[in-house]
């Protein structure tokens, strides 16, 4: 018997209700959050709960829990689960054991640290605004997210929420210099396969490691497998100074998987089924990331939103730790306006006038004005039709459904499946292009010239050649626009 298990304690199992094993000890009694192994070749993993009284615990499995038996000897190994950080495990695929899945062998010289970490103290926090652009119009010019910060893409099943996060992986990781850390929460074994396998082709696999928890794992493992995947990160930023993209594919799973370990353990469901404890749980894990002296931990989590109801007690929780929220809309999404954010339900703290700078608030607030007059003329033009519009209403109306199409945007990570180049469009452009539509530089093209393309520049090959160069007469246009921009596009 080896050293570790000579200073080991050991215990019999006592009993087991699926997930949950009750274990008895004579001696010690292991500590909450501690590692439990039993089974053939201590296979099976248990973390320890709850202290039932001075002789038993109540763990829950993150294994399955096939061929154990009542009387089976436990082995507490006196640690929690951990996490394996280094240099090494870049570009690797991990589970929420730190074992590589990606068919390769175990990396060397890792350090094993503890999952359950404290969150920065507010000492060591920075509070500087900065903007981290994403390369995509619709988010950098309305939604800005913030470096360091946390962002939620808010959303039903098949509205793209997954595409989404896949896209701004491209954009982000080709020319930020950091780490990115992309954490699978009780998602399907296939997207994780796809997304490896894209992120190898593409070359950008060097800076990026991966954890997943699928959704055929237990919910002890789903539960702490985002953990694990901030365990890396926070070693990324605090011991090599980098600045990390952490991504979540989906926090609500995790939500799930915590509802799953309080039914378990027979604890009493708060409102609509959900564990009494999720507040507290969730902040546990979104107060890990943030802004320090050594770094910054920025976060875009895709969201699940039961049933499209944004009310839903998950949905609110996580609303509260974020500095920008993406909310998907199935109606854009059915209209083929991809990506599909309500730009109206969508907000973001980081849009004001003191960070952004005051013209690039000035077009987000005159397209959220232009967006939400035309949302309230719809019923006017589903019933009597657009000519019933005064003219100045009928100009709005064109000039919000071109700033809709030109929102649009060509996937690098659709490009298999649309057949369109992917594009990736610098803020400058974007704005660019909004101001030109507000001013109505392009009321005379179709709105189909301004759907999925990229800057507006592009409009030349788009936009039909004139017969002649005719240029409005200087006093019929705007008095912001100046004679011949008309046709400079």
């Amino acid at each position: 018997m080896s050293d570790e298990h000579e200073a080991s304690n050991f215990g019999v199992i006592s009993s087991i209700r699926g997930s949950v094993v009750d274990a008895h000890f004579p001696g010690l009694l292991p500590s909450v959050f501690s590692i439990l192994r039993c089974g053939t070749k201590e296979a099976i993993v248990v973390e320890v709960m709850e202290q039932i009284d001075q002789h038993r615990v109540r763990g829950i499995a993150l294994t399955a829990t096939q061929g154990l038996a009542r009387g089976m000897v436990v082995r507490d190994t006196g640690k929690p689960l951990q996490a394996p950080v280094g240099k090494t495990i870049i570009s690797r695929m991990f589970d929420v054991f730190g074992r590589a899945i990606d068919r390769q062998a175990e990396p060397t010289e890792t350090e094993w640290r503890s999952v359950h970490r404290s969150p920065p103290s507010m000492a060591d926090r920075l509070t500087k605004s900065e903007i981290f652009q994403t390369g995509i119009k619709a988010i950098d010019v309305l939604v800005p997210l913030e470096r360091g910060g946390k962002a939620g893409l808010f959303g039903g099943a098949g509205v793209g929420k997954t595409v989404l996060l896949t896209e701004m992986i491209h954009n982000m990781i080709g020319h930020q210099k950091g780490m990115s850390i992309f954490c699978g929460i009780g998602e399907r074994c296939r997207e994780g396969e796809e997304l490896y396998s894209g992120m190898k082709d593409a070359g950008v696999l060097k800076d990026m490691v991966m954890v997943y928890g699928q959704m055929n794992e237990p919910p002890g493992a789903r539960f702490r497998v985002g953990h694990a995947a901030l365990t890396m990160a926070e070693y990324f930023r605090d011991d090599e100074h980098r600045d990390v993209l952490f991504l979540v594919d989906n926090i609500f799973r995790f939500i799930q998987a915590g509802m799953e370990v309080s039914g378990l353990l027979g604890q009493m469901p708060s409102r609509l089924g959900y564990q009494s404890t999720m507040g507290t749980e969730l902040s546990g894990l979104e107060e890990r990331i943030a802004n320090t002296r050594a770094g910054a931990i920025t976060s875009i989590q895709a969201v699940y939103v039961p049933a499209d109801d944004l009310t839903d007690p998950a949905a609110e929780h996580v609303f509260g730790h974020l500095s920008a929220s993406l909310v998907l809309s199935r109606k854009r999404a059915s209209e083929g306006l991809y990506p599909a954010i309500d730009l109206l339900q969508s907000n973001s703290a980081m849009a004001t006038a003191g960070i952004v700078g005051k013209r690039h608030y000035g077009i987000a607030q005159q397209i959220r004005k232009t967006l939400a007059e035309y949302e309230a003329l719809k019923d006017i033009v589903a019933m009597l039709g657009l000519d019933q519009l005064s003219p100045a209403d009928r100009l709005t109306v064109g000039r919000a459904r071109r700033l809709e199409r030109f929102l649009t945007q060509p996937f690098f990570a659709t490009e298999q499946f649309s057949g369109l180049k992917g594009k990736q469009v610098s803020l400058e452009d974007a704005l660019d292009g909004c101001e030109r539509i507000l001013r109505d530089e392009f009321k005379d093209l179709p709105e189909s010239a301004l759907y999925m393309i990229g800057a507006i520049s592009e409009l030349k090959q788009a936009a039909p050649k004139p017969q002649e160069p005719q240029t409005a007469p200087a006093s019929m246009l705007p008095p912001s626009v100046p004679a011949g921009a008309a046709h400079a596009a």
